[in-house]
């Protein structure tokens, strides 16, 4: 049974935000949640909270489970550009640039390994760090 968190509109550009959310894709949650805890990126303190909350998703989805046995790992993670604030800057000579402000959208699925593809699938993972 998988649990999904959504956090719209961080004021992150996406490409930033990507750069954390590979860092943890595929991973089992504890391993995700210390990696993301010691990570210096702006991103990662966001990704952790979302993270944290697609558990207690799962969690309320699952109440007679326990967390310690259901083997929980990150099925998916995206990162899709949100909304855009445009700016202006002056610029020499009576100019102006724009400048654009990006935001993005996280969506996290949380799943438990039950079947045999998922497992080697995190397994591998696990092997390759």
């Amino acid at each position: 049974m998988e649990a999904i968190a959504k956090l719209n509109n961080v004021p992150t550009s996406p490409r930033k935000m990507r750069l954390v959310a590979d860092l943890v894709r595929g991973k089992k949650v504890g391993q995700a949640l210390s990696i993301l805890k010691f990570t210096p990126n702006h991103g990662s303190i966001r990704l952790e909270k979302l993270l944290l909350s697609a558990i207690a998703n799962w969690q309320a989805k699952n109440p007679d489970e326990k967390l310690e046995d259901a083997d929980l790992y990150i099925k998916t993670i995206s990162v899709d550009g949100g909304r855009m604030l445009k700016r202006l800057r002056p610029a020499p000579q009576g100019r102006a640039h724009r400048i654009r402000k990006r935001s993005n959208h996280v969506t996290l699925v949380v799943d438990s390994v039950e079947g045999d593809v998922t497992a080697d699938i995190v397994e591998s993972n696990e092997k390759v760090n």
